[in-house]
């Protein structure tokens, strides 16, 4: 059994042939693609956060939106660049909109992808060392302190003439909600930082690309990555069992609209390419016809390795197709390979 969700990345932009044609449009669309997913049996719903584009930014306000319209699916983010971020503020707005959802948030966080301007987490007033120009080392060090704010315990002390009674001791952030610091995912670019996660005790979140390390298939790279998580994380008392979950482009093919969208566009090979200089593999995409498409991600190791699959959702195309996406994948593929 796995876990089967959809990723949106929230674009939007003033195009005749777009469905989401502004930012409202996109919002909402978001919650009401939260709402089909759903309905058609899908575990999660989750969404990319980039600033400085026309994509989905803050997420707070969608998370808990989507919350309040919804009763089971996991809400989740893949992910949050805490180079961005006030790990305090975090916390408050986190714990918000998990107890509004009744605690089905799953945060993905990560020191985030090259964003649309130089430095740009600097405009929100952050700054990083000058041996950490790509702030790599400022989101590591924020993303501590929000476990640790998660975790509930009370670090500030009491003004002792406050407007309103305190309760005994230190005061901690609030809301709190229970169970949230088990609930937060890395987005690891490489071994490394899967490790990493795993020490801190963060579950892993890998996506279409990483570092290519081996110069392996990426599936098999990323399998690889996968079981260097497990094995770290057994190092350590955590006190529950991590999730991974893994990114994928995936389309059956079903009917004329999918033909016309999807026959013949799904990449047969990984791509190669630079981000941040660093060498990176970008994983292939799937889109053929449902048992074609079976018998390929027969193949796909890390997808077998992981608890959780993200299905990426041309979110542009409108809240009926990509329910219709996640549906035919749920329906047609999952079930001859054991997902479900």
């Amino acid at each position: 059994m796995k876990k089967i969700g959809f990723l949106s990345f929230g674009h939007w932009t003033p195009h005749p042939q777009s469905e989401t044609r502004s930012a409202s449009d996109v919002l909402h669309q978001s919650i009401d693609l939260a709402q089909a997913a759903e309905e058609v049996g899908a575990d999660g719903a989750y969404f990319r956060v980039h600033h400085f584009a026309r994509q989905l930014a803050s997420p707070f306000p969608l998370l808990a939106a989507a919350g309040a319209k919804t009763s089971r699916i996991e809400l989740g983010t893949g992910v949050i660049d805490m180079r961005y971020e006030n790990p305090l503020y975090m916390t408050e707005d986190a714990g918000a909109a998990d107890l509004i959802s009744d605690g089905r948030l799953q945060l993905g966080i990560s020191r985030g992808s090259p964003e649309q301007v130089i430095d740009g987490w600097r405009h929100f007033g952050y700054q990083s060392a000058e041996d950490d120009p790509s702030g790599a080392a400022a989101a590591r060090a924020k993303a501590e302190l929000l476990l640790q704010l998660l975790e509930g315990q009370g670090f500030a002390e009491p003004n002792p003439n406050p407007m309103f009674p305190n309760p005994p001791g230190k005061l901690r952030l609030e809301p709190h909600s229970e169970g949230l610091r088990e609930r937060i995912w890395w987005g690891a670019g490489s071994d490394a930082t899967a490790r990493w996660a795993a020490e801190k005790g963060m579950n892993l979140m890998s996506s279409t690309l990483k570092d290519d390390e081996s110069g392996e298939p990426f599936h098999v790279q990323q399998r690889k990555q996968i079981e260097a998580f497990r094995e770290e994380w057994a190092k350590h008392e955590h006190g529950f069992e991590p999730r991974v979950s893994v990114s994928r482009s995936i389309f059956a093919i079903t009917n004329d609209m999918d033909r016309r969208y999807f026959l013949g566009s799904g990449e047969q090979e990984d791509q190669v390419g630079y981000i941040d200089a660093t060498r990176s593999v970008f994983g292939r995409s799937y889109a053929d016809e449902p048992d074609a498409l079976i018998e390929q991600l027969r193949h796909d190791e890390a997808i077998e390795a992981a608890d959780t699959l993200l299905l990426t959702v041309p979110n542009q195309l409108g809240v009926e197709y990509n329910a219709h996406v996640l549906e035919a994948i749920l329906t047609h593929v999952a079930p001859a390979l054991g997902w479900r």
